[in-house]
């Protein structure tokens, strides 16, 4: 096998941020990542308080920045209860589910990685970040 990577399977969601719920109007201000093979799960967030205010004039950006932050501090380090610290992929499937809040993940995706790092970079420069 030799010039070919090892490609491992991969699960992700953006996040979110939904300054009026009822709206459903959002921005996507981070993207999480799960590959089970590599026991990786990681989070980035980039909030542009600019694309959030356009949406609400009114957004309480700290709160969306604080909420954005706790989701990348989760993929790190344990919160929370027993359960849902009971492994990488029940922390995913926390952090996935389904809310009704100011920042929300999107539904879980999938694909092939041989570098999570990398693919978190690139699906952060995709999805997240502006267009050059």
């Amino acid at each position: 096998m030799t010039g070919k990577q090892k490609l491992y399977p991969y699960s992700y969601a953006t996040l979110r941020a939904v300054p009026r719920v009822e709206r459903g109007e959002f921005v996507n201000i981070g993207v999480i990542i799960y590959c089970q093979d590599l026991d990786f799960l990681r989070a980035r967030a980039d909030v542009a308080p600019e694309r959030i205010l356009a949406l609400d004039p009114k957004a309480n950006i700290e709160l969306i920045i604080q909420a954005a932050e706790s989701v990348v501090a989760a993929c790190t380090e344990p919160v929370g209860t027993n359960r849902e610290n009971s492994g990488l992929v029940t922390r995913f499937g926390m952090l996935t589910a389904p809310r009704s809040t100011v920042v929300q993940p999107s539904p879980v995706h999938t694909g092939l990685t041989a570098d999570p790092i990398a693919t978190l970079d690139q699906l952060v420069r995709l999805l997240v970040l502006p267009p050059d």
